[in-house]
């Protein structure tokens, strides 16, 4: 895998199929769709009458056919033969073509459906298109998405009529790119997105709509997270160096807001300390907030270069992991509020994207990077790791049943 890894996630022990569904293609059936008529067409069937041989020479020397492919010998300017013709680029821009294309590949998959109450092993996606794709973990081989949120055709601005009025149609969804996802834990069918159109949206997935659009930041939004055990609690990160929180039931009235020196890079729940967060920058810092002050509980000059991974151990209290445009793989203890540096490291992969810790296994990291593509590192195979974080009790989220309101908690379990 040699592609750059810009994001990574962890499906956790137990969630997938033991055995995923294949989605199989009949070659013989999609070419009979290939070669169905359209479903649009006026056009009837009309069954062929054989004609006679003589009777085809007759036609095809009345109306010159028989010289059809014969080259002309005068030469032409093929120039001269365009210079008025005027077309579209696609046939959806003629208004002359009012019968669309609708034929499909046939799978054995449905695609248009929406979750319902029960639990599935689904992953969103986002993109350089204003849309994000949800696709089923548990099916493989699959063409197409379960389904998509958005429309993929970010709306114009403002387009003006002949009378120089300005109109725009109403899109439901982000207008541009989207930065990054996050879902809610506690409340399954909400998904909150971030874009470089400068909102957040908080997505219905029963409804397949967005239930909520949020325009506290004034740049692109490129990283969000839903509070681990406070299903309305969400926080925003964006390119106007500013830090969002929200209440999700009041968004407009309960909000609270944060400065930094740079671009915010990555949020994190501390889900070790429920009222605290972590937020990275493009200038190299980590500061841990209390979502009740203005003030950091501390700042740290992590990197050299924007902080572009931030995660915490799943189960470890206090062992924090940062990856920087600047190489390195860095580990903190964070115990007290009072960072120490542990170890650090040149993964050899270019500039680091990314960096996730296992849920099931708290030493067990993915990174992401420029080259060599993804990566996988136990970090307790460092001795230094090994001897400050080997000791300390583990500690996982018991995530509660889904509720419906938006008072569903979790809780820390010890193991």
């Amino acid at each position: 895998m040699s592609a750059q890894i810009t994001c990574v996630g962890w499906v956790g022990r137990g969630v997938a199929k033991e055995t995923p569904e294949k989605v199989s293609h009949d070659e013989e059936e999609d070419e009979g769709i290939a070669s169905e008529p359209n479903p649009g067409s006026d056009t009837p069937d009309v069954a062929e009458v054989p004609k006679d041989e003589n009777e085809e020479d007759d036609e095809l020397a009345e109306y010159g056919l028989d010289k059809y492919d014969e080259e002309d010998t005068v030469t032409s300017n093929l120039g001269d033969s365009l210079a008025g013709l005027t077309v579209f680029c696609s046939n959806d821009e003629d208004p002359y073509i009012t019968l669309k294309d609708t034929v499909s590949v046939l799978t054995d998959y449905i695609l248009l459906f929406y979750p319902g109450e029960g639990l599935a092993n689904y992953a969103a996606v986002g993109n350089m298109t204003p849309q994000i794709d949800v696709w089923d973990l548990d099916v493989v081989d699959c063409l197409e998405p379960v389904f998509s949120l958005g429309s993929k055709k970010a709306s114009k601005k403002k387009k003006k009529s002949k009378k120089g009025a300005a109109a725009a149609e109403p899109v439901e969804g982000h207008t541009d790119a989207v930065l990054d996802l996050s879902w809610n834990k506690l409340v399954r069918n909400v998904l909150a997105s971030g874009s470089a159109d400068d909102s957040v949206i908080l997505w219905d997935l029963t409804q397949g709509k967005p239930a909520t659009t949020l325009r506290r930041h004034t740049d692109k939004v490129q990283t969000l997270a839903f509070h681990p055990f406070e299903a309305q609690t969400l926080i925003s990160g964006s390119y106007d160096k500013t830090t969002v929180l929200y209440d999700c039931r009041s968004p407009d009235n309960s909000y609270r807001t944060w400065r930094f020196s740079g671009q915010v890079e990555r949020l994190i729940w501390n889900h070790f300390s429920p009222c605290n967060f972590l937020a990275s920058t493009e200038d190299g810092f980590v500061y841990c907030l209390d979502a009740r002050s203005d003030k950091p509980v501390f700042t740290l000059r992590a990197h050299d270069e924007e902080v572009s991974g931030l995660n915490l151990s799943s189960q470890i209290k206090g062992c924090l992991v940062t990856s920087s445009a600047d190489k390195h793989v860095k580990i903190w203890d964070i115990l007290g509020n009072k960072p120490n540096l542990v170890h650090s490291r040149d993964m050899k992969m270019g500039v680091l994207f990314c960096a996730s810790c296992c849920p099931d296994m708290p030493f067990v990291y993915a990174f992401g990077g420029q080259k060599d593509g993804l990566r996988i590192w136990d970090i307790s195979d460092v001795a230094a790791v090994a001897e400050v974080f080997g000791s300390r009790e583990r500690l996982v989220v018991n995530a509660g049943s889904q509720a419906s309101s938006g008072a569903a908690t979790a809780e820390m379990e010890v193991l």
